[in-house]
């Protein structure tokens, strides 16, 4: 009886059997590229280099690597998490200073912070980087603030292991940057003292904000743009991510110093270091 009526609706419709024709043939095309993108009712998304997006539950983990980035926005070229010795440059393109001046807060400006990090850098074989200093200046009536985000290249940075501190500027200013006591070591690859070690050395200085930017207004918290040992202040992050307070887990901008002299920055738990970047 179905063979009649599909009879009689193509002598009603003379134009029936091209449209089924092509319907079929659209049908079969549909299921065709769902199967070859491995999809189906579920919600699954497609996977790509073995990473990929489930529509439920979001990223899915590539077991193989231990990374759990979902390929969607994702680098292109994504820098290795290790670097190895023996290539054109250096491994190393970030460090803490071992020491600082000696000094307090001046640090002879900007331009003497960067020297300080290309010595000690040159010291153990890493002079073959430009290196910046993480620092902030305060504006002032001739001149305006400098972020300390804008000056030091746009990464990626490894520590003196060759372990990838951050891709880029925006990784550093994010909640995955690698920077804690393990990886935030000197160019020698030695640890500083953090929270529960005699001295505690884990004031920063940045003179910035979270972001790494300077601040705004009056207050300097920056010794005077890095050239004051005595009055002032100076904004510190905590290289191993721990202290008292809502932002001591700031690696950046976790509190303000009692003063600018080496004394008072001991005080608070510092000594006057600071962060080295490589901008090449």
């Amino acid at each position: 009886m179905g063979l009649r009526m599909a009879s009689n609706a193509h002598r009603e419709r003379p134009g029936w059997t091209v449209m089924a024709t092509a319907r079929l043939a659209w049908a079969i095309v549909v299921v065709a590229t769902l199967t070859s993108c491995g999809s189906d009712s579920s919600g699954i998304g497609v996977a790509v280099g073995g990473e990929g997006t489930d529509a439920a539950s979001g990223p899915v983990t590539n077991a193989a690597s231990g990374e759990g980035a979902s390929t969607r926005g994702a680098p292109a070229n994504d820098p290795p998490q290790f670097r190895s010795m023996g290539g054109e440059k250096s491994v190393t393109t970030f460090f803490v200073t071992s020491r600082g001046t000696g000094r307090g807060g001046d640090l002879g400006g900007l331009a003497g912070a960067d020297a300080h990090c290309q010595a000690l850098a040159k010291a153990e074989g890493s002079a073959d980087h430009t290196w910046r200093a993480y620092l902030s200046t305060h504006a002032t009536p001739t001149a305006p603030a400098v972020h300390a985000r804008d000056r030091i290249g746009t990464g990626p940075w490894y520590n003196a292991d060759g372990f990838r501190i951050a891709r880029d500027v925006d990784e550093l200013h994010g909640a995955t940057n690698g920077i804690d006591k393990d990886n935030g070591v000197t160019e020698r690859l030695d640890p500083i003292n953090g929270v529960g070690d005699t001295p505690n050395r884990h004031d920063i200085l940045t003179g910035s904000k979270p972001d790494g930017t300077a601040f705004d207004g009056p207050d300097d918290l920056t010794c005077g743009n890095w050239t004051s040992s005595a009055e002032g202040r100076a904004q510190v992050g905590h290289h191993d991510r721990k202290g008292q307070g809502p932002t001591a887990t700031s690696w950046n901008s976790a509190h303000a110093t009692r003063g600018c002299s080496q004394s008072h920055l001991e005080s608070t738990g510092g000594a006057g270091l600071f962060y080295c970047f490589a901008v090449d």
